[in-house]
């Protein structure tokens, strides 16, 4: 367990560091992706589409019996805590593997849900058994491989002494740029519609399967001010900073959470809006603690 636990930051060439991470952070956008439409409350289970098909697939289209016997027996009949499961594995794949954080442990769980996925849907109709073994393929990568060396979370944590803040400030302000550009387009992208609307304009689109999620203008606005905090944390080196951009990326987490087909989303977000917050405050919280070393 502890060997999950420890940076995935083996030493070796920077080119090969830097293709590791790509291929992480590639993972970690196809988890963000798909968290969208496993929808609580009742994950589709109502209109028997979404997760509940797609589960109730391994029991029309059986490719493992006795995993389709424990489809059929043990998880539809409880399926709304399944449901959740199943959200809360994909959204900490989707922030773990995005932000470089407990890499190896984010890969053990990736090849896990992977193979269950394949075990579900690859023996039905239109669908290519290879995406599955692909999928578990690129997780048993990232397993076994230093994909944290770069842009990650486990470099940060691996550093000591006086690497450390400089680690945790340059991840910080990358961060901080990269939600910031997003918040820029989520907002143009908003302009001249509801500024509370419930179902913001997608940033990304189902064309490529990329998304950074919906955001309405309010939620655009979260997302900036989040970002600005992050930028100026890691630019002054201010723990304090870098804390109220995790918080406050946490806080617009849980109410789309709470809100999600229940009632009108106040930021306008999805599932993979909300991961998305996640990730910010993943990185902010993360980095924080190395911030407030230089200040010693």
């Amino acid at each position: 367990m502890a060997s999950l636990l420890a940076p995935a930051v083996e030493s070796g060439p920077s080119a090969s560091a830097a293709a590791l991470a790509s291929l992480r952070i590639l993972a970690g956008l196809l988890w963000l992706y798909n968290v969208s439409w496993k929808r609580p409350p009742d994950f589709g289970e109502g209109s028997g589409s979404g997760l509940y098909g797609f589960t109730r697939d391994a029991v029309e289209y059986p490719v493992f019996p006795p995993y389709s016997w424990l489809v059929e027996h043990v998880v539809l009949p409880n399926f709304t805590a399944f449901g959740w499961s199943v959200l809360v594995a994909e959204t900490m794949l989707a922030v773990l593997l995005l932000t470089g954080t407990f890499v190896r442990l984010a890969a053990l769980v990736g090849v896990a849900q992977s193979l269950a996925i394949g075990l579900s849907v690859a023996g039905a109709p239109g669908e290519w058994p290879w995406a599955y073994w692909m999928m578990i393929g690129i997780h048993v990568v990232l397993l076994f491989t230093a994909s944290g060396r770069a842009a990650a979370v486990d470099a940060v944590r691996a550093q000591a002494g006086d690497d450390g803040p400089p680690a945790a400030a340059r991840l910080l302000r990358g961060w901080g740029v990269v939600i910031g550009l997003a918040a820029v387009v989520a907002l143009v992208l908003a302009l001249g519609e509801d500024p509370l609307a419930s179902a913001g304009s997608a940033l990304g689109g189902s064309d490529l399967s990329v998304s950074l999620g919906r955001y309405n203008v309010l939620g655009a606005v979260v997302l900036l001010v989040v970002a600005a905090l992050m930028v100026v944390g890691a630019s002054l080196h201010r723990r304090e900073l870098a804390l109220i951009a995790a918080a406050l990326a946490v806080l617009a987490a849980l109410s789309m959470y709470l809100q999600l087909s229940r009632t009108d989303v106040w930021l306008g977000g999805s599932n993979t809006s909300a991961a998305f917050f996640l990730s910010a405050a993943v990185v902010s919280g993360a980095t924080a603690g190395a911030l407030r070393q230089r200040t010693r």
